[in-house]
């Protein structure tokens, strides 16, 4: 199987023209992200379909086009719409009443909605039939506003070409703000604690969540009282 993309927890292989393979290298959720994925078709939001599940695979359709992060790369002067993509994925998923069955995550007083947590342009396909949301092995069901800081805090950490200029990055942080409907500064603080736990993060995107999880004037507290930040 030809190797195609190699992410922190799986591995994709190409089956043929229309089916891909990805694989947990330590095993995953693959019944239960498998079972929101189909949900979420069925919901009408762009995600791959689901056509086989074991304990540490996914057979899914294989969907054509670049990822959002290869398109800031080589086209960066389309960060503030591409950004705006991303916010309204956000609020296209908002919009979904998270399923009984979904683990709570950021729990909300009231109505829990569906929520990504690892929604960044890394995890975004662009198709000739729009863009297609993957890597559903973080969702739970909570608060949107923990997604969309999820999100910022993501996108502020990074430590992958691309988003490793800071002024770009807060272009991208800007425009998904524009597009989303979602104020995330109430849950920063939450979803920066939230993201130092990741066994995968790397050293220096856990280095700036340390320096940026407390309210100094360049941390988290700038973005909390800024739009633009």
């Amino acid at each position: 199987m030809e190797l195609i993309a190699r992410g922190r927890d799986a591995d994709v292989y190409a089956l043929d023209e229309s089916r891909v393979l990805r694989r947990y290298r330590r095993g995953g959720p693959t019944e239960r992200e498998a079972r929101l994925m189909a949900h979420l078709a069925g919901c009408g939001y762009p995600v791959p379909k689901v056509y086989e599940v074991t304990d540490t695979d996914m057979v899914l359709e294989r969907v054509t086009g670049p990822t959002m992060l290869d398109a800031l790369a080589r086209s960066p002067w389309r960060v503030g719409s591409l950004g705006r993509t991303l916010g309204r994925l956000h609020d296209r998923l908002h919009a979904l009443p998270a399923p009984q069955w979904l683990p709570r995550r950021f729990a909300t007083a009231g109505d829990d909605r569906v929520l990504h947590l690892d929604l960044h342009p890394g995890n975004v396909l662009l198709t000739g039939r729009g863009p297609v949301v993957i890597d559903w092995s973080n969702a739970g069901a909570g608060d949107p506003a923990a997604d969309v800081a999820m999100t910022v805090v993501t996108v502020g950490s990074a430590d992958v070409p691309g988003l490793t200029v800071r002024f770009g990055r807060s272009l991208l942080v800007h425009g998904i703000r524009k597009g989303c409907r979602t104020d995330p500064r109430p849950r920063l603080r939450d979803a920066a604690e939230a993201k130092l736990t990741d066994p995968n993060l790397r050293p220096a995107e856990a280095a700036w969540l340390r320096r940026h999880v407390d309210d100094r004037p360049h941390g988290l507290g700038r973005l909390r009282r800024s739009r633009g930040a």
